[in-house]
């Protein structure tokens, strides 16, 4: 059912906690995984430069990311996309578009639904203006958390 995959990641360890997930839709014969990191780009009256100060760092953790999954025997690429701030999921969008992507994996942060609307999401923006289906992997913490609550739910 899925053949490519696309795999969004900012570096962080929301985006982390969804690598085992496009791991696994991405093993097996002629599946492929696009490994997605968006550059955001700030533009301001002193030029332009990276939302984020790490910015290198991030690559540098990502590309390490894309040769540990090909040591792995998984068919990943990595693709670089950069654009002004607030554009990732567009960004992102795109690439699987072009890739022909079956699924979009990407983590989430935890925000709640108004902290979403008021501090933006990435992920929120994919799933309305995704070409394909997004698979949005919860926090570690959050989805523990919704583990306990089944179980109180279930007891009661």
């Amino acid at each position: 059912m899925f053949r490519t995959i696309v795999w969004a990641t900012d570096g962080s360890e929301a985006a982390d906690e969804a690598l085992p997930y496009a791991k696994g839709l991405a093993t097996g014969e002629g599946r492929k995984l696009v490994v997605v990191h968006s550059k955001e780009i700030y533009v301001g009256r002193g030029g332009a430069f990276p939302v984020l100060a790490d910015e290198q760092d991030l690559e540098q953790k990502i590309r390490g990311q894309v040769h540990e999954l090909a040591d792995e025997r998984v068919d990943a690429r990595f693709r670089l996309v950069s654009g002004l701030a607030s554009g990732a999921a567009h960004m992102i969008a795109d690439v699987a578009r072009e890739a022909g992507a079956d699924v979009i994996v990407v983590g989430t942060r935890g925000h709640g639904p108004v902290a979403g609307l008021l501090l933006g999401s990435v992920t929120q923006r994919l799933l309305h203006i995704a070409p394909c289906p997004v698979l949005a992997v919860p926090t570690g913490k959050h989805a523990e958390a919704r583990a306990a609550e089944r179980e109180t739910v279930a007891v009661s």
